[in-house]
């Protein structure tokens, strides 16, 4: 009879059951009660499904990092509020739609930190996706080119969290200005983004270009947006310093 409901647990899919119930037939295991038993067999199941929607939704994101936000460094020289980064581990701002803007100098660790933010939402059950911003721009353009445009913009507008990292390598030229643009319009209210650059939010509009546009997107990424600006040497100097 156990072979039995080992064999079905396995053709429903019920991996975490089915893990647990093996376990529970082992000699060594706790003598449960029925309903002790059936808690144990639901619990099991519940962690195994939440822990490879998980993986699923952090595999999804393709981090440049694995971050966590545990690790994060909060030395006074650079200017964090532990208690700002604290808030963000609920991820109450997916919840409420609004948006988070991190800026600093190079290796500040504002990738690290993004990244961290991004992995926390996908542990809470959030749909995550990290972008280098000009590589992300480059797939637009091509994707222009052969016809799935529509496809990935559909794409970017459903993540709950949408990650650009390293804003402002490089201005924008007018198709990826509209592409920026009809993304943040796409998110506005909707949905939240955390952006990553070594300029200061001031210098963005030059980035931007076309006042009109660069406004427009500004006005809908800033107004609900949390501001974290790093300071202190770089943390990848900083490393080679301490090995």
């Amino acid at each position: 009879m156990n072979t039995q409901t080992l064999e079905q647990m396995k053709q429903l899919r019920l991996h975490g059951m089915h893990r647990a119930f093996s376990t529970s037939l082992s000699p060594q295991s706790i003598d449960y009660t029925n309903d002790e038993l059936m808690a144990y067999l639901m619990q099991s199941e519940w962690d195994d499904r939440q822990n490879r929607k998980i993986e699923r939704l952090t595999k999804a994101a393709r981090f440049r990092y694995g971050a966590v936000m545990e690790n994060i460094d909060y030395d006074p020289t650079r200017n964090i509020d532990k208690n700002q980064i604290n808030r963000f581990a609920s991820c109450d701002f997916v919840k409420q739609k609004e948006n988070i803007l991190i800026t600093g100098s190079t290796g500040a660790g504002k990738s690290y930190m993004a990244s961290a933010i991004g992995h926390q939402a996908c542990s809470l059950g959030h749909k995550v996706m990290y972008f280098n911003t000009v590589k992300l721009f480059t797939m637009l353009k091509t994707s222009k080119a052969d016809g799935s445009y529509v496809k990935q913009i559909n794409k970017l507008e459903k993540q709950d969290l949408l990650i650009f990292d390293d804003f402002g390598l490089k201005g924008l030229d007018n198709i990826n200005r509209h592409s920026f643009m009809e993304i943040i319009e796409d998110r506005h209210g909707k949905k939240s983004t955390i952006i990553a650059s070594q300029l200061p939010v001031e210098a963005w509009h030059e980035i931007i270009g076309e006042q009109t546009i660069a406004d427009a997107i500004l006005d809908r990424l800033v107004h609900t947006a949390h501001r974290i600006d790093i300071k202190g040497e770089s943390m990848r100097k900083k490393l080679k310093n301490k090995q």
